[in-house]
C-alpha cells in the first residue's frame, strides 16, 4: 500500500455539477451548460491567478466570480439564483462510491488527505457537510501556499507534512491537468476518468485510470 493516499476535492470527491442540479427546476433547460461554463472559468480563473502570482482572491471569490461570468453567458438563467446556488455548493454531494472506499481504506490502515485549490473554509465545510471529514489525516489548501495547483509547491505539502518522499504518495483525482502536475511532481497517480475523456499529456501519463474511486480498494 502506499504511504498515503490523497485525494483532489472537486471533481474527485464532490460532484461540482451537484449545485446546480438541487434548483434545475427553476433554471430550465440551460441548467447543464450553466453548471458547465461555472466550472470551467472556476478553473480558468485559478491557472491565471497562479500563473500572475496572485493570490489576492481564493478559490471561493473565484467560484464566485465564475457564476457571475455564467449567468452574463446564459441569459436565460435568472441571477436571482446566485446565492442560492453558492450556499449549495458549499455543501456538495459526494460521489456515490466515496464514502464506502474512504472508509475501507481507512479500515486498511491507510493515511487519507484532501489536497484541492478550495480555499481551508470551503474543503472543511464540504467534508463536514458530506459526512467524510473524521476519514481525513489531514486536509491540504492551496491557500496556504498563495497559489494554485500546478505549482510544486501545492503538491509538496503532503510529503512535508507526513514526512514522505513523493512516490509514496497515491494521489487521485478527476482532472487530467492535475494528475499531469502530480506526476511531475513525483507522485504516483490514479486519474478518476468519469466520463470518459481522451487522455492527453501523454509524457505525463497517469500510473492507472479508473472510472470512479471504487476500484482503487480492489487493489489492496
Amino acid at each position: 500500500m502506499p504511504a498515503a493516499y490523497v485525494f483532489d476535492a472537486y471533481g474527485t470527491l464532490f460532484n461540482v455539477h451537484a449545485a446546480v442540479a438541487r434548483h434545475a427546476g427553476e433554471i430550465g433547460e440551460a441548467g447543464q451548460q450553466l453548471s458547465d461554463i461555472w466550472r470551467r472559468k472556476q478553473l480558468e480563473y485559478s491557472w491565471v491567478r497562479g500563473l500572475m502570482g496572485d493570490s489576492s482572491r481564493d478559490f471561493w471569490d473565484l467560484t464566485e466570480d465564475a457564476l457571475d461570468y455564467a449567468f452574463r453567458k446564459v441569459p436565460s438563467a435568472d441571477p436571482k439564483l446566485r446565492d442560492a446556488l453558492l450556499e449549495s455548493y458549499r455543501d456538495l454531494d459526494t460521489f456515490p462510491e466515496v464514502p464506502a472506499t474512504l472508509r475501507t481504506l481507512k479500515e486498511k490502515g491507510a493515511r487519507l488527505a484532501i489536497l484541492s485549490n478550495g480555499s481551508r473554509d470551503m474543503l472543511h465545510r464540504a467534508a463536514r457537510s458530506a459526512g467524510i471529514e473524521t476519514f481525513f489525516d489531514g486536509i491540504f489548501s492551496a491557500e496556504e501556499c498563495g497559489t494554485y495547483k500546478t505549482a510544486p509547491a501545492v503538491y509538496d505539502m503532503v510529503t512535508t507534512a507526513f514526512r514522505i518522499y513523493p512516490d509514496a504518495v497515491s494521489f487521485q483525482s478527476s482532472n487530467r491537468w492535475d494528475i499531469a502536475g502530480a506526476r511531475k511532481f513525483g507522485f504516483r497517480t490514479v486519474w478518476i476518468n468519469r466520463s470518459g475523456e481522451p487522455d492527453e499529456y501523454k509524457d505525463l501519463a497517469p500510473d492507472a485510470i479508473l472510472p470512479d474511486l471504487a476500484g482503487l480498494t480492489k487493489t489492496i
